[in-house]
């Protein structure tokens, strides 16, 4: 019996090396990267994977070398984590790497693969790029909403004047302000401050918390369809209960506009009186619907639906979590802080407040702080994943249609051979070091699917930052350091609710403050 078993055994193993052996003969010949030996049958190297991802990908790449080909169950899974091969990617593969996985999030959150950020490379993702770009995130309709985020950046700073004490919730203000301006463009509408619906504004708080945290949760039925045979049907009811109720909270909205704008027309009897009201409203949504009526076939209740979704949840989180990190750093490095207040109010004077402006060109010291911010933490460590279409080359390598493309941005940004010292939080680096050199700075992707909104997101991260260093002087909450733990997620969001202390500056009620409420 125990001779029965070993002469089992021997076979086994020999089977079992030798279909390793013809594996790698196999890669060889094929030309495919390397791998990372061995890759285990049915789950390839699902093993090796823990969290955070983005650190776990890093170290991986750091041992067997920044281009690697693994196997996520049955899928197949480029890891970059090279500036240089990532060029090659986003320039000469820019098109072959345009197209998304279809994952489950995708099919669900993203309404069946036709959403902004889930279609596949295509005419519909054509036409919502178009979308995006000319109608929100062009620099005519952005400067078109500048004096809204100015507004709501002198609200920020009167509710703080109002409210502050030794613990400011940093991350309930900053992502209240992001909601409100974001609201304000899309809707016309704001979620918080005097007079609103503060219910309305909680309940879609949750929603882009929960999209975050069950959309961005590892799904093992994406890379191991074998589970889906066994009915492991948690996470799909999760994303079903999720997609639910945003899909009811985004046609609510939609539904008021609708109603509002109805009301309106009949309130104006005249002609002249209905062409001017058309023009003051000018949000987002309005230019949607106005599309809607002259090509109802595209602009369907459900194309806007998605569209809507996609940027509320998208440019809210991201910009939260970076004005999060960097105000973070500059309560632990109190001379930084010290030396952004300095150079605002050499280059602003105490007269007025700052301005989109003066983040642009006027204040260099700030600007290195958002650019060091978004190196140390980019929003999307592992930017979004991509596809090839097609079969082909990467570093040399063949790379097979199909295969799902990671670059691990994170690991790019904190490499000690690309950038000196790169744990340091050292914002002067940025005063002689190139920014996109060589793709070594990437925190909002690049090509085709980079992100349309990289635009906004500086000019609203370094208004609201500006405001805050220029109008408060700033302590932690105790002797402690801001904890800098990261927590789950696929923005890289802080572990722990940023707290702190601030003090409003000699002039900062008068730079805010008149008699209509608002300096001039």
């Amino acid at each position: 019996m125990d001779d029965h078993i070993h002469t089992w055994t021997t076979i086994t193993l020999l089977f079992a090396a030798s279909l390793l052996f013809v594996t790698r003969i196999r890669r060889k010949s094929s030309n495919l990267p390397p791998t990372i030996f061995p890759t285990i049958p049915i789950i390839g190297h699902l093993h090796l994977l823990k969290k955070p991802l983005h650190r776990t990908l890093s170290a991986l790449s750091a041992k067997h070398g920044p281009i690697l080909l693994l196997r996520f169950g049955s899928r197949n899974v480029l890891l970059v984590s090279s500036p240089s091969i990532s060029k090659q990617c986003f320039t000469e593969n820019d098109v072959v790497f345009a197209d998304r996985p279809r994952l489950l999030a995708g099919k669900i959150l993203g309404s069946n693969y036709t959403s902004f950020g889930f279609a596949p490379y295509g005419n519909h993702w054509r036409n919502l790029r178009r979308i995006s770009t000319i109608e929100i995130f062009s620099s005519n309709r952005i400067n078109e909403f500048r004096d809204t985020r100015a507004d709501e950046g002198r609200l920020l700073v009167r509710k703080l004047i109002t409210e502050s004490s030794d613990h400011v919730n940093l991350s309930l203000v900053f992502n209240e302000m992001m909601l409100n301006v974001m609201m304000m463009m899309l809707f016309g509408k704001r979620f918080f401050g005097g007079g609103v619906d503060f219910e309305e504004g909680k309940k879609f708080k949750e929603l882009v918390n929960e999209t975050f945290l069950v959309g961005g949760a590892t799904n093992l039925g994406d890379h191991l369809p074998i589970l889906r045979w066994f009915g492991v049907k948690g996470f799909e009811n999760k994303l079903i209960e999720l997609q639910k109720k945003r899909d009811e909270f985004i046609r609510g909205l939609i539904r008021q506009i609708r109603i509002s704008k109805g009301d309106e027309m009949k309130n104006n009897e005249s002609v002249k009186e209905k062409m001017m009201m058309m023009m003051m409203k000018n949000t987002v949504i309005d230019v949607l619907l106005k599309h809607q009526e002259t090509n109802p076939e595209f602009y369907t209740d459900d194309v806007i639906k998605s569209f809507v979704l996609n940027l509320l949840t998208a440019a809210t989180d991201t910009s939260t979590t970076t004005m999060e990190w960097a105000f973070s750093l500059l309560l632990n490095h109190p001379h930084i802080l010290k030396k952004a207040q300095t150079e605002i109010d050499n280059q602003v004077g105490k007269s007025r407040l700052i301005d989109e402006s003066d983040t642009i060109n006027n204040l260099p010291y700030l600007d290195c702080i958002v650019k060091e911010t978004l190196r140390m933490y980019p929003p999307g460590p592992l930017l979004l994943p991509h596809e090839s279409s097609k079969d082909c080359i990467v570093g040399g390598y063949h790379i097979p249609r199909g295969t799902m493309l990671l670059v691990n941005q994170w690991a790019i940004q904190h490499n000690p051979d690309l950038w000196s010292d790169p744990e340091r939080f050292y914002p002067e680096r940025f005063e002689v070091e190139g920014v996109r050199d060589g793709f070594r700075l990437m925190p909002f992707g690049s090509g085709r699917r980079g992100c349309p909104g990289e635009g906004l997101a500086l000019r609203v991260i370094g208004l609201i930052l500006g405001l805050l260093i220029q109008c408060f002087d700033w302590e932690r909450i105790g002797e402690e350091m801001v904890d800098m733990s990261e927590g789950p997620g696929l923005t890289l969001p802080k572990a722990q609710p940023l707290l702190a202390k601030c003090k409003p500056r000699p002039m900062t009620r008068s730079l805010v403050y008149d008699e209509s409420g608002f300096s001039s």
